[in-house]
């Protein structure tokens, strides 16, 4: 989009502020009014002429430039009075160009001193955008250093003119009649109904400082201590709540009678594992029972709370999989047509039909993926996330939102009700409850032993010096032994951290990582070449290489090269090369690492697709290659040579399997894609805990336990679970006692020893090495700030430009606010400038480390 040289370019006026609240009365009237008794002064034929009411249009434009990031004053055309209404899409004329933008409220003055243009067109006149959902994008923009234009992409999808014109039809259901609650508003003025925002933290003076890490409203009454009895303040209920899967849990009654007498109770609730036996029951293997208090059960009841007080709820699970198992279970309990999912495999015309449906109010049930915590439900109550570790709920789009924050600004805006839910504790559900924001939930260590699995830990030195072949072979004989007995009375899951057939491979002799050495392919010069010009090259001269393989010399390794050397211009590899640049004269190297595709492929590149058919160890010689890690397609193939007669299923990213009879039946998924097993699993193998634990980031140990925890859950309860890990590992004692939150309390205080987030705040500049810096330059960082950098970002296949560095900025935790602030002017002053380097803002990363 063309940016302009300043607002007046436009003739709109700048708001510095966007109030998305009711409009104001309607103010004298404007230079456009022509009286009646003039007709002299009548505005000549095809002029505009302003709305006699409200004539101001507040519009958010569409562009995503920071130093544009407010709302700009536009006229109202007496044509487009009756359609033009706060929350509608609308068309407007903006740096000479047409652009989409939203009208967030009508005004009867303008501070803007010049002339204004006009609205092109209304392009529907359904207000899309409510003003709880502006106050909220508006939050999140400003929290994570964002404009509320790109916050707005994600909140409000597509219109689709078809389904907008349908007509709404209320949906059936016993819930349609629920009674509001006293204090509860769902009118058209505000769909979203809710109780006004209490004070923020600090405070402070608007949502841009809410931080429910810093201890919000530690007091908020709606748990109580007494394991049986219901609330210990507030109005009483006329029946009790039935309990169902949170009778199990010590806060749980409580926690249901809160929701529903209208109250706001914020818990971190960790779910006892196990599955709900099937319903109606099959009476086959594995049925009748045998299964746990399922975790979508638990959610829908909280749901059904809230829905006798008469609001409405958001629930937000990661993924297409969750979705299908809390819908199944909204079903049962609130009937058809009680609520929507919203997912991205409906397709745009249906996910539009559904969530008009929770913005016109005839639903008050939204459940989905990350987009779905922006869902406009009228007379919010309750916003639940399940499993809030996951990075699936982290949004991959500018602003880089993240679900649970967006939840937790939306229960702090609207005074709704927080449930975070999952069978592990991230770091930042613990800050929540430390700081007295939420209140834990948990059972009994008594309740638990009930439905825990039981977990043998197989990998450490002891397990290898009393079983000789685990050390050759992959899986130990505990394993085996696990394995073979889950069989006899149903499915077993084997759970493979890597996809694919063998990921990773290196020098059998040596153990070097086996890495493609021939060199790219060039692209042609373009015809007639220069004579003085030398062969074409993809790096200009001195240009750095980070990842390449390592060249000892230009005869290196004397002997064997000359096959691999070749091998990249001759025509064996099937791909083009430059017979006249061998790997001895100094050209690039690709540098990428081989891999497998199945037991019958050659090698190839996994960076430039190469085969590597002759590939030689350029450290040893040698020409044979081992599996470093070993992928859930091999897995699979081992696994059923061992067991002939048994059926061998995959679940992953080639296709997720949903869910797996009762029958006898090995099952291997990577983490995350486990199906559900009817009645449960018999047993499972957790393999290569290693390559899990040892990856070089700060959630690593967090995210394991996690993975295990989510597969573990899925077992029938004492069912037996083998873990190939060293049973010293902090995360392997945490799932061996099967004790989440010690683990997550742990983690947390190590992390506030060493300064890394929750405990603080933190934003990363990622960019060109003079955009980070001229950036960093220009920053007016708050008080205790600290500057961690610049270093250079890896750049494996070594591509030419400038090396791309990354900044990073720490600061103490109610310093956020500031630090975004700070960050979004300075983006403001770069493109204001014009400037040409792209520098990334990324507020709380989960990928730091």
């Amino acid at each position: 989009m063309t940016q302009p040289s300043r607002p007046d370019d436009v003739r709109a006026a700048p708001r510095p502020v966007a109030t998305t609240g009711s409009a104001p009365p309607p103010g004298p009237p404007t230079s456009g009014d022509a009286p009646e008794s003039a007709k002299e002064e009548r505005p000549a034929k095809g002029a505009l002429v302003p709305a006699e009411v409200l004539p101001v249009a507040r519009v958010l434009v569409d562009n995503p430039l920071p130093h544009l990031d407010r709302p700009f004053d536009y006229l109202v055309p007496e044509a487009m009075a009756a359609d033009a209404v706060p929350g509608c899409r609308v068309r407007v004329r903006f740096a000479g160009k047409l652009v989409s933008g939203f009208l967030l409220e009508r005004a009867g003055t303008s501070e803007h001193e010049g002339k204004l243009i006009g609205l092109e067109r209304v392009i529907s006149p359904e207000a899309v955008l409510t003003p709880r959902i502006a106050e909220l994008c508006r939050a999140v923009a400003d929290r994570y250093a964002g404009t509320m234009s790109d916050v707005l992409r994600l909140a409000v999808p597509p219109r689709h003119a078809k389904v907008e014109a349908e007509r709404p039809q209320p949906a059936p259901g016993p819930e349609t009649s629920a009674k509001p609650s006293e204090g509860t508003s769902a009118g058209p003025a505000d769909p979203e109904g809710a109780t006004a925002a209490p004070a923020t933290p600090e405070g402070g003076s608007g949502p841009a400082e809410t931080d429910p890490g810093n201890g919000a409203d530690p007091e908020e009454p709606g748990l109580s201590d007494d394991p049986e009895g219901g609330p210990t303040d507030g109005p009483g209920v006329s029946a009790p709540v039935p309990a169902g899967v949170w009778g199990e849990y010590a806060n749980g009654p409580s926690f249901l009678a809160a929701l529903a007498e209208g109250r706001a109770p914020r818990a971190v609730w960790t779910a006892l594992p196990g599955i709900p036996p099937p319903v109606p029951a099959t009476g086959g293997p594995g049925a009748g029972g045998a299964g746990g208090p399922g975790w979508a059960e638990g959610v829908a009841e909280a749901v059904a709370a809230v829905r006798r007080g008469g609001r409405g709820a958001v629930v937000v699970v990661p993924d297409g999989k969750d979705v299908a198992m809390l819908d199944a279970a909204l079903r049962r309990v609130l009937g058809e047509g009680g609520h929507v999912a919203l997912t991205a495999d409906l397709g745009p015309a249906e996910r539009y039909r559904r969530w008009l449906k929770v913005l016109r109010g005839e639903v008050r049930v939204a459940v989905g993926t990350r987009a779905a915590a922006f869902a406009p439900v009228s007379g919010l109550g309750l916003v639940v996330i399940w499993d809030d570790g996951d990075d699936l709920h982290a949004e991959r789009l500018a602003p880089y939102p993240h679900a649970r924050e967006v939840l937790a600004l939306r229960a702090h805006l609207t005074g709704a009700a927080m449930l975070i839910a999952g069978h592990a504790r991230t770091a930042e559900a613990t800050q929540l409850v430390a700081t007295g924001w939420a209140r834990p939930i948990g059972a009994s260590r008594e309740t638990l032993r009930r439905y825990a699995p039981r977990v043998r830990p197989a990998g450490d030195d002891a397990d290898l010096a009393r079983d000789q072949a685990a050390r050759a072979a992959r899986l130990p004989s505990v394993a085996w032994a696990a394995l073979k007995q889950g069989l006899l009375s149903g499915p077993v899951l084997v759970q493979v951290p890597r996809r694919g057939y063998l990921p990773a491979l290196a020098c059998q002799h040596c153990r070097a990582p086996a890495r493609c050495v021939q060199t790219p392919a060039i692209l042609p010069a373009p015809p007639p070449a220069p004579p003085e010009r030398s062969r074409p090259t993809l790096f200009p001269p001195g240009a750095s290489r980070s990842g390449t393989f390592p060249a000892t010399g230009p005869a290196s390794p004397p002997a064997s090269s000359g096959s691999s050397g070749s091998s990249g211009s001759s025509g064996s590899s099937g791909v083009p090369g430059r017979a006249d640049s061998p790997r001895g004269d100094g050209g690039p190297l690709c540098g990428g690492p081989l891999a497998l595709r199945s037991g019958h492929a050659a090698p190839y590149c996994r960076w430039c697709g190469r085969i590597a058919g002759m590939w030689r160890c350029p450290a040893c010689g040698g020409d044979r290659m081992r599996a470093v890690v070993v992928g859930a397609r091999r897995t699979a193939e081992e696994l059923g040579r061992a067991f002939p007669s048994v059926k061998v299923r995959t679940s992953g990213r080639d296709g997720v399997l949903a869910t797996v009879g009762p029958a006898a039946a090995l099952v291997v998924a990577t983490p995350g894609a486990e199906p559900v097993a009817e009645g449960g699993y018999a047993a499972a193998v957790l393999l290569d805990g290693w390559a899990q634990l040892g990856r070089p980031d700060l959630r690593a140990a967090e995210e394991t336990l996690r993975r295990w925890m989510n597969a573990a859950a899925l077992l029938r309860p004492a069912a037996e679970l083998v873990v190939l890990a060293d049973s010293s590992v902090p995360a392997v004692q945490a799932l061996l006692r099967w004790d989440p939150v010690t683990h997550a309390e742990r983690e947390l205080a190590e992390r506030a020893t060493l300064g890394f987030p929750p405990a603080v705040r933190m934003a990363t500049l990622t960019g060109s090495a003079a955009g980070v810096r001229e950036m960093a330059a220009d920053l007016r960082l708050p008080e205790g700030a600290q500057v961690l950098g610049p270093v250079p970002l890896d750049t494996p296949r070594g591509e030419p430009g400038e090396a791309g560095e990354r900044l990073m900025i720490r600061v103490p935790r109610g310093a956020g606010g500031a630090l975004a602030r700070a960050l979004k002017g300075a983006m403001g002053v770069r493109s204001a400038r014009k400037a040409p380097d792209l520098v990334r803002v990324c507020m709380d990363p989960i990928d730091l480390i």
